[in-house]
Order: C-alpha cells, then sequence, then structure tokens
C-alpha cells in the first residue's frame, strides 16, 4: 500500500521505533487518482500534505493571458501540495494534477499537529523537508533569473532524467519558461553538437 515506500522516505532523516511508525501510518489515507485528476484546484484551500506512492504530477498556475506556469512536478517518493495554502489555511494559487494514474498517502493539517505532539520527532523529520523545499525553492528561482533557456533545460535533463520521459515537451516547456517550439528547437541543436 506504500507504507513501506514512505517510511524508507522518513528513516532517510529520523529513526522510528515500531509504536511510532505504526502511529504514524494509523494518520494517513490512501487516494488514488486517475490521469488528468486535480488534487487541488486554484482558490480550494489545501488540507493535505501528500506522499507519491505511485504516478507523477505537476504544480501549476495560469496567468491571466491563459499561460499555463508549472513550478514543479513530483514522483514516487516525493511530497506534494501548496505548502503556503496548507500552512496558512488560504485558498491556493496553484492547481495540482496527475499526469499519470497516481497513488498518494495524505495527511491533514489536524493530524500532521496530533503526530508532532505524540511523536517530536516527526517535527524535525518535516523542519527538514521544509527546509530541503526552500532551498529547492531557491535554486529554481536562481536558475530561472540566473540561466539561458539551455542552461535551464540541460540542468533539468542532468538533475531529473526520469521525470524527462514522463512530462510533455508542452509541459517541459512551461516549466522552463520557454515556448514548445524553442523547446523543439533547442533539442535540435543540442543534438547537433
Amino acid at each position: 500500500m506504500g507504507f513501506d515506500l514512505i517510511l524508507q522516505n522518513i528513516t532517510n532523516y529520523i529513526q522510528l521505533d515500531k509504536t511510532e511508525a505504526n502511529f504514524f501510518v494509523s494518520l494517513l489515507q490512501l487516494k488514488t487518482l486517475k490521469k488528468r485528476a486535480y488534487l487541488l484546484r486554484q482558490g480550494d484551500i489545501c488540507k493535505t500534505e501528500n506522499f507519491i506512492v505511485k504516478g507523477c504530477f505537476r504544480v501549476y498556475s495560469i496567468d491571466k493571458k491563459g499561460v499555463e506556469h508549472i513550478v514543479m512536478f513530483g514522483i514516487e517518493n516525493w511530497w506534494i501540495s501548496d505548502l503556503y495554502s496548507f500552512l496558512t489555511q488560504i485558498p491556493a494559487d496553484y492547481f495540482i494534477e496527475a499526469l499519470e494514474d497516481s497513488e498518494i498517502l495524505q495527511i491533514t493539517r489536524e493530524n500532521l499537529d496530533r503526530l508532532y505532539e505524540k511523536g517530536p520527532k516527526f517535527e524535525r523529520f518535516f523542519r527538514i523537508i521544509l527546509q530541503n523545499a526552500f532551498i529547492a525553492q531557491q535554486n529554481r528561482i536562481k536558475q530561472n533569473l540566473s540561466s539561458s533557456a539551455e542552461e535551464r533545460y540541460l540542468y533539468f535533463m542532468e538533475r531529473y532524467p526520469q521525470m524527462a520521459q514522463r512530462v510533455s515537451q508542452k509541459q517541459l516547456a512551461a516549466y522552463l519558461g520557454i515556448t514548445p517550439v524553442f523547446l523543439s528547437m533547442l533539442r535540435r541543436k543540442l543534438v547537433k553538437k
């Protein structure tokens, strides 16, 4: 059911005894989503933190001109949510869509608070997860501001080669902040090198 995967993810950062692991698992809810189903829609409040057991997701917004801006992809063994909405309980700025048939394990804000009270180790775990998310966001901003489209593409391909096979060219272009036509030209140019 994915509990082994999430417990393995957690033990990369903290060690749990059987009682702690069982309590944590008891707070999780399994959810399955079909391809193109929404985990979250812009304007809704994000009620859960989500661990991806199986599948691929994208987190994106749509601007006033109708252009999609993908801020993140997520695959197995990753956590995904609109963290700002989850923490503040205000309407989400983002959509989260399944790009494949997917399975996630969810924890609500209330259950997360219960977990923190009963298992202080988990505060450390989620602090590390938040720190890693913050670092990834800062790196992404830096990449977007200081790197060329070619450099951003090469960085993505080097860092996430398995993801590149699972997202469409249009989605990858939206993530990189370029048009699909430009991405196609860029790929042809790199093949010729």
